[in-house]
This record gives structure tokens, C-alpha cells and sequence, in this order.
């Protein structure tokens, strides 16, 4: 796999020092990132994801990014791939930090460190999942902030590598199905395709966001749940057969799961068309 970086400006080796030490991104992880889905060299719906760049950074009481820096790195990178590899399908990030600060948790307002990277990638067509021991706090300060504090996923998902998985799906802290580690749930039962509301605790992910969309456009079945309505132990519909159950990322796409908790799981008829039907609009609308 060929990666590409771009931090504060210009483009950097992988194992390159780019950024300082006492950087506050890498001290207590105060910074932001948005992760985007690239389709034969294009970076897919980069308004949305940098609209939500902002929005992260608004809710850790940083300044909005500097949409024209962020463009810029995002336009070398993929221009460097382009040159090296070709046209490309992969991953592209764009992380905002809060810069140069002290030891501490406490701020010092300045410039913001910006890095982007590309990297070609392929995605897996399903899912191996398993149910995390570890729950989302839906009331915490962050909830709904995709940040790169970033450690209780990193520990959740090492937890599910180690069972055979790609994925782990959490429950909130009052019991209701939340999300995956980087990833967005939907549920298949009773002919519809549902996926937990945002007050749970689950981040606003765009492809959530555009399934919604473009399920509604289509006369597909595809909702946001109603209060109450997905408590964690759905998944034990899932594990029996009754239901089915479907992750969403921009790493991801609409991916079914057909395992979970070492149990062969069976895929949704709902859930095959909503993600036939992604796989075609996301390349006929790049920027949706």
C-alpha cells in the first residue's frame, strides 16, 4: 500500500518528524479528524465531512479549521497519489489539532496543526462483529464528537481483533445499541432497515447520513429508530436469525455483518438493496 502525507504545508515521509512534540493532538489528544472515502482518485462527499470537521472542532471549543488550509493539504496529497499510483481507490484523513500547547490539559489558543494523509485501500464486502463488554457514555463531553481521543476504541476494538472480529458494537451506559467503534449500526427486522438515534451517543456518521437520505429517495425502508425502540440486546435477534444487522462508515460503506459473537449470521433483503443502492450513488455523486 502507498501512504501519502501532508502536514503544516508540505508532503512527509511516513517515519518523518512533522509535528512537535508537545503538539497538544499528541500530548491529550485535543485535536479533531474526519476519515473520507476516495473512489478512482476523487475524495466522496469532502463538503459534509469538512461541515462535520467543523462541528467537531466547535464542540471541543476549538476555532473552526481553516476550510481553504484543510483543501489545500487534501488537494497535494491526492495529487501525489495520483502521481504515484495512479487513480485510486482509499482512505484519505484530515486531522486539526489545537497546536503547540503546554503538558497539561489546559489550552493555549494559537495555530492549529493540520495533517493529511491519503492511502490506497480496498473494503471488505462484510463484517465479522461481537458485542463490546465496554459501553458508549451518551452523556460524556465529547459524545457525538469524533475526536482523536481515540483509546477506549483502540482497547475495544484490540478486544474484538482478539476474538476473530473486524468490529465491536456498544451499548450506551442505559442499555441501548449505540455504534461501533468507527462505525454506524443499522438493524434489519420486520421488512425495515433502522439504526439508533443520535442521543444515544452515536456519532452523526455521513454514510449513516446518506443512507437515511437516499433510502427515503428511493421508497426504501430505512429509518432512525424510534426512543427506545433498539435496546442492546436486539443483537440477540441478530444472533437467532430474526434479524439482521448492518455497519456504515466511510471505511465501510453499507457493510452487512454475517457473523456476530461466532455465530453465521444471515443478510437482510432490505439491507442487500440499501447497499447496492449506495454502491451506485456514491460514485454517481461525489459530493453529495
Amino acid at each position: 500500500m502507498s501512504l501519502v502525507i501532508w502536514a503544516e504545508g508540505r508532503l512527509v515521509a511516513a517515519g518523518e518528524a512533522a509535528m512537535s512534540a508537545v503538539d497538544h493532538g499528541i500530548t491529550v489528544g485535543d485535536g479533531v479528524f474526519e476519515t473520507c472515502t476516495v473512489f478512482d482518485g476523487h475524495v466522496f462527499a469532502l463538503t459534509r465531512h469538512l461541515a462535520r470537521l467543523a462541528r467537531s472542532a466547535k464542540g471541543l471549543g476549538l476555532q473552526a479549521p481553516d476550510e481553504s488550509r484543510v483543501r489545500e493539504g487534501v488537494a497535494a496529497v491526492v495529487e501525489e497519489m495520483a502521481a504515484t499510483v495512479g487513480p485510486f481507490d482509499g482512505r484519505l484523513r484530515i486531522t486539526v489539532t489545537a497546536g503547540v500547547g503546554p503538558l497539561g490539559s489546559g489550552r493555549v489558543e494559537g495555530a492549529q496543526t493540520v495533517v493529511v494523509a491519503a492511502q490506497d485501500s480496498v473494503m471488505a464486502p462484510t463484517s465479522r462483529s461481537v458485542r463490546s463488554p465496554w459501553p458508549r457514555n451518551e452523556r460524556s463531553a465529547i459524545a457525538g464528537l469524533k475526536t482523536t481521543s481515540y483509546a477506549e476504541n483502540v482497547v475495544a476494538l484490540a478486544h474484538a481483533k482478539d476474538q476473530g472480529a473486524d468490529e465491536t458494537i456498544l451499548p450506551n451506559t442505559v442499555g441501548d445499541l449505540c455504534e461501533g467503534t468507527g462505525s454506524n449500526v443499522f438493524v434489519e427486522r420486520a421488512g425495515e432497515l433502522v439504526t439508533p438515534r443520535l442521543d444515544t451517543g452515536a456519532l452523526a456518521g455521513i454514510t449513516r447520513e446518506l443512507v437515511l437520505e437516499w433510502g427515503a429517495e428511493a421508497g426504501l425502508p430505512v429509518r432512525e429508530a424510534r426512543e427506545g425502540e433498539l435496546p442492546f440486546d436486539v443483537l440477540d435477534e441478530v444472533s437467532a436469525g430474526r434479524a439482521g444487522l448492518v455497519l456504515t462508515s466511510s471505511g465501510r460503506n453499507v457493510q452487512p455483518v454475517t457473523w456476530l459473537d461466532g455465530v453465521d449470521v444471515a443478510v437482510g433483503e432490505v439491507s442487500r438493496e440499501v447497499r447496492d443502492l449506495f454502491e451506485v450513488r456514491c460514485r454517481e455523486r461525489l459530493d453529495p
